[in-house]
């Protein structure tokens, strides 16, 4: 499955749920913590941050907020695939719906699923990936070696999202030389705080239909050594990103 929430380093099938009980107690978990919830659907082209209402294992439904923008929740209907991601104790939970229906849930519009027949739970706190701004993107220049070694270009593409064990670029115009397993030196992330250099080893590939009908190209890495300066930088952004997320999902922004 190629969705938004694809971690961009990792094979995440070992840490896939197949539990019923487990699955609809990680949800309830998720709903009475009052947990917010990334919503994202036509490949995170839509994205919103919204919580669950509630779990009916009986009816076989999840009952989630809906958006604010009427567009957003139109476009989210007709999605082939939704994805939601949420933390859980720092416990990273993704799910995925093929279908989302409009409801009425305790007399105001909401959205529905089906309980998702497996999850993932992700209990790294490295592999939690925070979405990048699109407005004013982070951009990380890769160094291109030729054949014979020597620096032959450098290549500038923006961030898609990052964690402190790697991050996403996309790669438009699919410059950037894409076999599994090569490892990319002095690689320069322009950060807000300041720029820092590390090794990048491609562990994933995604190329990807948008809704335009053009293809993208979305390109997972996982830090190599980072050092721990570095490291050290790219959490404190994580935590900025977060922060800025969260206010702007309870009306603080």
């Amino acid at each position: 499955m190629t969705s938004e929430f694809d971690d961009d380093s990792q094979d995440l099938s070992r840490y896939q749920v197949y539990s019923r009980r487990e699955i609809v107690s990680l949800l309830r978990a998720v709903s009475t913590r009052n947990q917010l919830v990334r919503m994202q659907a036509n490949n995170g082209a839509d994205a919103v941050i919204t919580s669950i209402l509630e779990v009916d294992d009986a009816n076989d439904t999840v009952i989630i907020d809906r958006a604010q923008s009427a567009l957003t929740n139109e476009r989210i209907l007709e999605s082939d695939e939704v994805a939601f991601e949420t933390v859980l104790e720092n416990i990273r939970i993704l799910f995925f719906a093929s279908n989302v229906y409009s409801c009425v849930h305790d007399g105001r519009p909401a959205l529905s699923m089906a309980i998702p027949e497996s999850l993932i739970r992700l209990q790294r706190r490295e592999y939690y990936r925070v979405s990048t701004p699109v407005a004013h993107p982070v951009r990380c220049t890769f160094t291109i070696p030729s054949e014979t070694g020597e620096i032959s270009d450098t290549i500038t593409v923006p961030l898609h999202n990052i964690s402190a064990g790697g991050l996403a670029v996309v790669d438009e115009k699919k410059q950037i030389p894409a076999t599994l397993g090569i490892v990319y030196d002095k690689c320069r992330i322009e950060l807000p705080g300041g720029a820092i250099e590390t090794r990048l080893e491609l562990m994933n590939i995604h190329d990807l239909k948008l809704t335009n009908g053009k293809t993208t190209r979305r390109l997972g890495f996982m830090f190599v050594n980072i050092p721990n300066a570095a490291l050290a930088a790219v959490q404190r952004y994580i935590t900025k990103l977060e922060r800025e997320q969260n206010a702007r999902a309870t009306g603080m922004a």
